[in-house]
């Protein structure tokens, strides 16, 4: 995953824009926000503008094609520092859930458990040539909502750390959860694709469109969106 941070970025200056959260499903207050994270004049409910457009196509196509679906928004753009606030968060909880204290760590042991986090989270690099896929603003993490509001069940909450976040994790199961999980895992990654996302190879939730890693999965040699 390490050579999508080496592709060229040639930002095409789109702006970053808000969210018409009006059309979509959201939680609120965001959960993120909710630890303690801090936006400063923006909030994760932003995207580039034609980063957006291609968003709301999507939405178009849920209401139209799957009976008032919705995309429901976890989260969009992520500032640097909320990127390196989610990464203590989340080594802190790690060494809890281990029940380890960090004056008992090895060097090796820190290095261990901070691979276990860049797993989801990636490295918030200060590099203006290798930035977070989120602190462009063209990465977003969504899942879907029926036509009463109901989250989707996927199989594993958004932002785990276990293999469930695999994309295709349920996909040999002959369990009828299992494969309900993956169908709507398809669908999710079927109608994103349709209208110019890629998934993320390790998370189902994750979606991005002209930024690095999504340049490196189409073999493009240069991205749009660099670090806003």
């Amino acid at each position: 995953m390490k050579n999508y941070s080496n592709v060229l970025i040639q930002d095409c200056k789109d702006d970053l824009v808000p969210i018409p959260l009006e059309y979509f499903s959201v939680q609120n207050p965001h959960p993120y926000k909710k630890l303690g994270a801090t936006y400063k004049n923006k909030s994760p409910y932003y995207l580039r503008s034609r980063v957006l457009e291609a968003l709301q196509n999507v939405q178009n196509c849920l209401q139209t094609e799957y009976g008032g679906w919705k995309l429901h928004i976890f989260d969009a753009y992520r500032p640097i520092e909320v990127q390196q606030f989610m990464v203590d968060y989340t080594f802190s909880y790690l060494i809890k859930e281990k029940k380890l204290t960090l004056r008992e760590l090895s060097i090796l042991e820190k290095k261990k458990i901070l691979n276990q986090v860049y797993k989801i989270w990636a490295i918030p690099s200060e590099d203006y040539t290798s930035p977070p896929p989120h602190s462009t603003g063209a990465a977003i993490d969504l899942t879907l909502v029926d036509c009463k509001g109901n989250l989707l069940d996927m199989g594993c909450e958004i932002d785990d750390l276990s293999e469930k976040s695999q994309p295709f994790y349920y996909s040999q199961s002959n369990n009828s959860e299992a494969k309900a999980y993956n169908r709507r895992r398809g669908i999710l990654n079927k109608v994103m694709s349709n209208y110019g996302f890629l998934r993320h190879p390790n998370e189902w939730w994750h979606f991005s469109q002209g930024d690095q890693m999504w340049a490196w999965q189409s073999n493009k040699k240069v991205a749009y969106y660099g670090r806003v």
